[in-house]
């Protein structure tokens, strides 16, 4: 029995991003680490490499790296409150020369590191 253009296979292809014309679906694949493979190790299906390429920052856009100047007024801001509002968000974006988003980023991983201290106290 013939593929068509919705098998199975087609549709698991095409909901992760995948999904190529039918007589490129039909061609076998060489398995990877074949040495002949023009496939980059994304296009593989490994779920390790979907995951990066998919989630997380933007791609190239490198992690940033706070100064001791600005943690030590972040670290002061959550201990004196640890989810900050949208006026002390703004504020504390102006004064330490950062985004509002990287600002909630900062107090997000903040307390996930403050939970993971207190459960390992335990």
């Amino acid at each position: 029995m013939e593929k068509g253009p919705f098998s199975v296979e087609w549709l698991a292809q095409s909901s992760r991003g995948r999904a190529q014309p039918m007589a490129a679906a039909c061609q076998p694949r060489s398995p990877p680490g074949d040495s002949g493979s023009q496939e980059s190790p994304a296009d593989l299906g490994d779920p390790g490499h979907e995951a990066e390429a998919v989630g997380g920052a933007t791609p190239g856009r490198p992690r940033t790296k706070f100064s001791a100047t600005q943690l030590q007024e972040l670290e002061r801001s959550f201990r004196e409150q640890r989810y900050i509002g949208a006026s002390e968000k703004r504020r504390l974006a102006a004064v330490l020369n950062l985004s509002q988003s990287q600002i909630k980023t900062w107090f997000q991983n903040r307390r996930m590191k403050f939970k993971r201290q207190t459960q390992d106290a335990r």
